[in-house]
Parts: structure tokens; sequence; C-alpha cells
């Protein structure tokens, strides 16, 4: 069914955005690795609903782990986390399925099903899923630490208004979550102003803009992932371009490559103090991913995400029991741009990911 990513570290999710409840089972987490609580709450506090300017949808998001853990440490079993559905108005989509949604999947969903689907909120389609993969993600950063390895995701930009490059930010200290930049989950504060105005700007135009999360991969040897389609950059687009909204992933120069010349795109080895490495490491401009592994170089990552399909102006779009278009105008409580929650929920994926392609190439134990 496509609900679920990884060889020898699996996460599979369930549940549905206006169902009992959400999460994702995962299996293959080594024992003895700490699940750390700590960890997990403030995973899950930073993609949680409910802040200013976002969707007020109010879900207290209380992670329980069910199963695959014993004294603090995963058993080496699989394990089950979950949250219940505490604050879902079905009422809201009354509408469905007779008036699908524009850009959304509620007509490929009911033909997929032949009428069988719950599309309320998304359905199983739902952003309301990530629950599952913050949750899964914040699991393996004690793994993850324990390498050196580190994976670091934030709002880059909200329509025109770009921060700086995550490289020349400050990746690790803790975002107040009172401020623009931990409500946004963007480190560059000048910039979170300028965006917090342009959201609300957006809001009050009865409108939604587009966003790009940037991610961060540090501390990878030379030579991990796996050749052609279990190498890095087609791992990470696989599980990036899943998240709900994504529509384009850019390693390094991006689509900037395909302007420029090899002599400016190349980089060149040079000595190292142990092992060679490629100019501009120091600087995040090499590319640190050559053939699907690793270089040693940071791996630089921008997950482009569309405006929110659910916006409150009215739209027009085909009603299915009269075959004509008519007007419709969808409720709810939704977010008027998707990077500040997505950001979180990348940083998540990422990190199981290189976690996965750690344990296949022998570089992480299993």
């Amino acid at each position: 069914m496509g609900m679920d990513f990884g060889n020898n570290l699996k996460v599979t999710l369930f549940g549905e955005s206006h169902g009992k409840c959400v999460g994702a089972l995962v299996e293959g987490m080594p024992p003895g690795t700490p699940i750390n609580p700590d960890s997990l709450f403030t995973d899950l506090q930073r993609r949680k609903p409910g802040r200013k300017g976002l969707s007020q949808r109010s879900e207290n998001d209380q992670c329980e782990i069910m199963s695959g853990v014993y004294e603090g440490k995963a058993t080496g079993w699989p394990i089950l986390m979950l949250t219940m559905n505490s604050d879902a108005k079905s009422k809201d989509y009354s509408f469905l399925p007779d008036h699908p949604r524009p850009g959304h999947a509620d007509m490929v969903e009911s033909v997929r099903s032949e009428g069988s689907a719950d599309l309320r909120g998304g359905g199983s389609q739902s952003a309301r899923l990530t629950f599952g993969l913050v949750a899964a993600g914040s699991q393996v950063r004690a793994i993850l630490d324990e390498v050196g390895w580190s994976c670091h995701a934030h709002l880059h930009s909200v329509g025109d208004i770009q921060s700086k490059p995550l490289f020349d930010l400050d990746r690790k200290a803790e975002l107040d979550p009172s401020t623009d930049s931990g409500r946004l989950n963007c480190r560059d504060h000048e910039a979170a102003v300028l965006m917090t105005r342009e959201i609300e700007s957006v809001r009050k135009d009865r409108d939604t803009i587009g966003s790009v999360v940037e991610l961060l991969i540090e501390g990878l040897p030379i030579g991990v992932g796996e050749p052609w389609f279990d190498g890095i950059e087609p791992s990470l687009a696989r599980a990036l371009m899943a998240i709900p909204g994504a529509r384009a992933v850019e390693f390094s120069h991006g689509v900037k490559s395909s302007v420029m010349r090899g002599s400016e795109h190349n980089d060149s080895w040079l000595p190292g103090q142990d092992s060679p490495v490629l100019e501009g490491s120091s600087d995040g401009t090499a590319d640190g991913s050559l053939g699907g592994r690793s270089t040693g170089a940071p791996i630089s990552v921008k997950i482009h995400f569309k405006p929110p399909s659910s916006l409150p102006r009215k739209q027009f779009t085909l009603h299915l029991p009269s075959n004509e278009r008519q007007i419709l105008e969808v409720g709810g409580r939704h977010d008027p741009v998707l990077g500040p929650r997505a950001a979180p929920v990348v940083e998540a994926v990422s990190m199981l990911v290189i976690t996965d392609l750690g344990m296949m190439g022998g570089f992480i134990k299993n």
C-alpha cells in the first residue's frame, strides 16, 4: 500500500486524520537503543498544530509507546507509537465525497477505493500522519549522536522571503517557541520576522503561500549510501517527496546546476587530516554526495512545498451529483503555509533514511 519505507530500519505509518489515532510501527531499531522521552516531546512540539497564525486544530499529540521498549531501551522488536485524535471536527467535511476539493486527493482516493475511503481531513493522505514520522525519527537521534552524524532542518523561505543558508546559522541552539523563529522553525531570526508578516498578510487575504525547508546533513564519512536506487539522493528524495505538499527536492546546487559549467560545478579533492576532502567542504558549497555515496562534505537539500490547497476563499469545482461546476467554500482549521510544520518532519525523515543507509553499509550496528 506504500505506507512504509526503509530496509534495515523500517517505518510503517497508519491512521486517518479524523479516525481514532495516528502513528507508526518501527521495525529494526537496534536492541539497547535508549528511548528518549525528552527528544520525543521536543520534536513533536515543533510539529504540532495550534500555534499562532497556523492551524488551530488543538491536539495534545501525547505519544504512547505500546511495544518494543523495556526499561527505557529498545528490545529489538517492533515499536508501536501512536497518539489518539481528540479534536477532529468531521462536520467541516460534510460536503465530501460529492464536492471534491481542488488540489486534494479526494477524487482520486474516492475512485481508488470505489467510494470506501475516509476523506475527512484528508484521511490517510493527511499531513496528520506525519506525527508518526516525527515520533519515529526522534528515537534515532541517539544512534546518530553515537556516530557523530546530524540532520538539521528549518524554514528557509516563505514566498520570496529567504533566510540565510543553514550552514551559516546556529543549528544546535534550541529555539524559543514564543518567538517568531521558534513558532516558524526558522533559525534566521530577522527573516522569521519578515516571514511572519508575510504569512499574516496572506492569511488576511484568505489565501495560502508556498515555502521551502532547508536540510543540512553533517558528519558522514566518505562512502555512506548504496549504488543506484539506494543511493543517498534517491533514498532521501523518495522519502522527502512523500511528505504531503512536497513538490520538488534539490541537492547541492540544485536546479542551478543546469546552467553552470563543469569548471564551476566540479569540486576538487584536497589532502585532509584523516582522509581526502572536497574543496568547498568548509563553507558548505561542496557536493555532499557523488554516485549515491557521501563524500564527507555536508549534504545540503532544499524541499519545496506548494501552497496549502485548503484555503478559505470560495472556489469553483465539480459537484459530482449535478455534474456541474459549483461554488465550494472549505471550512476547517488549516495552515496558510506548510514549511513551518514541515521542517521537523523533514528532519525526522532524513534521520530515518540516513540511519537506515548507515545500517546497510555497516557504519551503524544493527
